[in-house]
């Protein structure tokens, strides 16, 4: 009887050590990573949100490219100008100033331009002028901007749309599936609440720096018309030399 039972003993020992071998070969075995392509993630995000996104994400790039170009054309000045304004006024040379205006095409030129035009009416009026051309090309290069602004509010919230409407999925889909419900099941909705948070959340805080940067640069902008507006004022003020 004790035969027996040493083989049967003999036999448990050889099943755990095969047991042993093959768990230690499953260990070394290099797990397989899968990857996912973006494409793939917009999919996963639905395309009646991902498709809004993806507008606003064109648009967004768009302005910031198209403003960022224009305000730097606007910041760029041609070495003297003012100097040059201020020798054709003071020698009388009215058309030489305006021809110089009309070669440099900055926001402040043109504004300068309309300055030089009403040489020869009060003060005040060629003030107002030069107020009023300022405002136009302000506006001119704001234009765009509030869209910018629009898109940094309203992309994070069409994102949690779309994470609420990611999760109403899951939840329906845990209600009609019971007590046997796969994680499999549920792993669309949370991948579409995911995905439209993180693509919302991206836009939004691209837009909302690229605006405040612009906005920043229009400012400088503005404060350089300024600057430009008062010199221009003390040269039909002060008398020639």
């Amino acid at each position: 009887m004790h035969i027996p039972l040493f083989a049967q003993l003999q036999d448990n020992t050889d099943a755990a050590r095969q047991l042993l071998q093959q768990t230690a070969a499953a260990a070394n075995v290099e797990p397989v990573i899968e990857t996912i392509s973006v494409w793939e993630l917009i999919q996963n995000g639905g395309w009646y949100i991902m498709g809004p996104l993806g507008a606003m994400s064109v648009l967004a790039i768009y302005i910031i490219i198209e403003r960022a170009l224009a305000i730097r054309r606007a910041l760029r000045s041609e070495k003297d100008f003012m100097n040059k304004i201020r020798d054709y006024i003071h020698e009388g040379k009215i058309d030489s100033a305006r021809n110089l205006c009309a070669q440099n095409t900055s926001p402040i030129s043109r504004m300068l331009d309309k300055g030089i035009s009403r040489i020869g009416k009060p003060l005040k009026d060629i003030e107002v002028s030069i107020e009023n051309a300022g405002k136009l090309e302000v506006y001119q290069l704001e234009k765009g901007l509030s869209i910018l602004a629009t898109i940094s509010g309203a992309a994070p919230m069409i994102g949690f749309l779309g994470t609420v409407i990611g999760m109403i999925v899951t939840f329906h889909t845990m209600k009609i599936s019971g007590a046997g419900v796969e994680i499999a099941q549920l792993s669309g909705g949370i991948m579409q609440a995911m995905v439209t948070t993180v693509a919302g959340l991206v836009i939004g805080i691209v837009a909302y720096v690229a605006y405040n940067t612009l906005v920043a640069r229009v400012n400088k902008v503005v404060q350089n018309m300024e600057a430009t507006s008062i010199a221009f004022m003390d040269v039909l003020d002060s008398p020639a030399k």
